[in-house]
């Protein structure tokens, strides 16, 4: 069986407020409608992984866009803008939806699209996509890879004007279904965060599935990382392509 061909490009897409900015987008070459993937990046920012991870979906079969979150904050490495980012208190929550919203909104218009989009986040990216997932309409799966701050233990010291909500406070919007994808030794999110998410959706009668992995920390699928392990990475992602198989196709 031989490969399928993609084709990958950084393309202008429309974020928050119209603004423009420029995304990574990778599709499958071969004829036919195809289901979309949003790729929210993570803290450090629209670094080598992260494009590695949106060329993944397309050779999979999705079409994918890895919006650049810090395009607002001018030329440079992913480290020094992630960097000038982190110093100034991170992106504005708002901005971060506004402009996944328009990742989104770049798959439909596509002539490929089969009409459905996920979105999948990692780290602060995974935080994003929960929180994207709870605020917006539009999206058809949502894909968390332990991601921080959705449960916030001190609302006085972690929620200020750029991030004004703790996602989990917004699950009931939720209207898409998740996997959840964690390792047992991170710190953040840590185990007491995943149960407190999972006693949430299960509430709430969220669908929802949850994946938990020992001897794994945070970033455990990053091959850049010396977190990373690579045999529950697979088994992972074989997860998450088997859980957007069945919700978007």
């Amino acid at each position: 069986m031989s490969y399928e061909g993609l084709q990958a490009e950084v393309v202008p897409f429309k974020g928050h407020n119209g603004d423009t900015g420029e995304a990574y987008y990778a599709r499958p070459t071969r004829a036919g409608k195809v289901p979309g993937i949003v790729v929210v990046m993570h803290l450090p920012g629209w670094d080598e992984w992260i494009i590695e991870v949106t060329r993944k979906f397309a050779h999979h079969g999705y079409a994918a866009i890895s919006p650049h979150l810090y395009f607002r904050e001018g030329s440079g490495s992913p480290d020094d803008i992630g960097a000038r980012v982190r110093a100034a208190g991170g992106v504005a929550d708002a901005q971060v939806v506004g402009d996944a919203v328009g990742a989104a909104a770049y798959l439909h218009a596509q002539p490929n699209s089969n009409g459905k989009v996920g979105i999948i986040g990692f780290c602060s990216g995974g935080r994003h996509a929960y929180l994207t997932a709870c605020s917006a309409p539009g999206f058809d799966a949502l894909v968390d890879c332990w991601g921080g701050n959705v449960v916030v233990d001190d609302p006085a010291k972690q929620l200020d004007a750029r991030k004004p909500v703790a996602p989990i406070d917004l699950t009931e919007k939720l209207n898409c279904p998740m996997i959840g994808i964690f390792g047992n030794d991170d710190a953040n999110p840590n185990r007491e965060h995943v149960n407190k998410t999972e006693a949430v959706l299960k509430k709430l009668g969220k669908d929802y599935e949850f994946h938990r992995y020992d001897g794994c920390g945070h970033a455990f699928f990053n091959w850049a990382r010396p977190s990373y392990r690579p045999e529950q990475a697979a088994d992972g992602w074989n997860k998450v392509f088997t859980f957007l198989k069945k919700r978007i196709g």
